[in-house]
């Protein structure tokens, strides 16, 4: 068992010793650099450790170097943070998390979304085929993704703008152009990888946790009125490539030991690279606020593929992997009504209005609304390692703040 840190940590704090994630902060007037959460505070990892790694405005130089390093300065920082004799030496390195601004945690290279919910894809097929199979014939075969953008992938608390683009109304023959009204939520599990590999080569099940460094939040915003006229036959587009939110403290695997789990029940022969027989099924469990008012639980011990065959599906035919790339889960839904992870499914492609506790109703995403998404998982000794949060709020104007840079703490 991890011993208490010397640093306060209050009871609520999603940041114990037992969850120790990486950010890139920067303190007031100082440049940017890594730091790793610690209950209210942020301790400056350059300063330390006094290891220039972690002098930068990126966390992918630390990525590169690997699984035993990463394990190596994880073992570090928790001496640091629980043994009093460091006491003297460390705390001069810790700012308050409310004097610093956070930044998007990692120069992403590419960035993949998969469709990796049973729930969430046969809602949607049964919102979108009526009367027909729910879920498409190779749903069951193999994890379905798109490659997404990585340059606008943004950092939690950067004010999201509505989209503009083409839709095509129902009863309509021409398409009209203008800001996107079915503006919706995707909330999402994302995964950062570390060490890369060589074209040509592929990442087995067995080898998941040699290649990804961690787990954070993401809210991949959809435009579904724009995403109904154009996703036809090459798939998502304009209709999610403006923003993807990305929570700034990224967990590493090593804080999920025991939150791991058995995926559920297969009912679909697998090839043989996509058999998981490490159980990468992560036992998270998300909350979805709208304008601070809880709308759903979405469980991700219910995702039928796991992290690991993603990403053995992502480059099983020879696809390399980059120090950065980023790939997302896709939408998290259970098999309850409460449990869905998106505006889609919660009020039914808008036919079931969701009615919030101040009275308001919503089908979509309206101007000045703002999204949270947070988690939480099982830590050692019945405690919970904490994600933090992603948040966003919509407007109808440019946005205010860098694509990069955020004051939410």
């Amino acid at each position: 068992m991890t011993p208490d840190s010397w640093v306060p940590v209050p009871d609520n704090s999603p940041f114990t010793p037992h969850t120790l994630p990486y950010g890139v902060f920067a303190p007031e007037d100082g440049p940017r650099r890594v730091g790793v959460a610690i209950g209210d505070h942020v301790l400056d990892l350059a300063r330390a450790l006094g290891d220039d790694t972690f002098a930068r405005p990126t966390l992918n130089a630390f990525l590169a170097q690997g699984r035993t390093r990463w394990q190596q300065v994880r073992a570090d920082i928790t001496a640091l943070l629980t043994d009093a004799a460091r006491r003297p030496d460390t705390e001069p390195a810790l700012h308050r998390a409310a004097d610093v601004r956070m930044y998007l945690p990692f120069e992403a290279a590419d960035y993949v979304d998969f469709y990796a919910s049973e729930h969430h894809a046969a809602n949607i097929g049964r919102m979108l085929r009526p009367g027909q199979e729910p879920l498409t014939p190779q749903w069951k075969h193999l994890p379905i993704g798109y490659h997404g953008r990585a340059g606008t992938l943004v950092v939690s608390g950067t004010e999201i703008n509505r989209p503009w683009g083409q839709t095509r109304p129902a009863g309509t023959e021409t398409p009209s152009f203008g800001p996107s009204r079915k503006l919706d939520i995707e909330a999402e599990v994302g995964f950062v990888v570390g060490t890369g590999t060589a074209l040509g080569t592929s990442v087995g099940v067995d080898d998941f946790a040699d290649h990804v460094f961690g787990v954070c939040l993401v809210n991949d915003w959809s435009a579904r009125d724009l995403q109904a006229w154009e996703y036809v036959p090459l798939g998502p587009f304009l209709a999610k490539s403006f923003a993807t939110s990305v929570s700034p403290w990224i967990v590493p695997l090593d804080a999920l030991r025991h939150a791991r789990t058995a995926p559920p029940a297969r009912t679909a022969p697998l090839q043989d690279y996509l058999r998981d027989g490490k159980d990468w099924g992560l036992d998270l469990s998300l909350e979805i606020r709208l304008n601070g008012h809880l709308v759903a639980r979405p469980p991700f011990t219910s995702m039928y593929w796991t992290p690991a065959q993603m990403l053995a599906h992502m480059t099983v035919n020879g696809a390399s992997l980059r120090t950065g790339d980023f790939y997302a889960s896709g939408t998290v839904s259970g098999p309850g009504p409460d449990q869905r992870g998106s505006l889609m499914e919660l009020t039914w492609n808008g036919q079931e209005p969701l009615t919030l506790p101040d009275g308001t109703t919503r089908t979509f995403l309206e101007d000045g609304d703002e999204v949270t998404i947070s988690a939480t998982a099982p830590g050692p000794d019945g405690t919970r390692i904490g994600f933090g949060q992603v948040t966003g709020r919509i407007t109808a104007g440019p946005r205010t703040a860098p694509a990069d840079a955020t004051e939410t703490r």
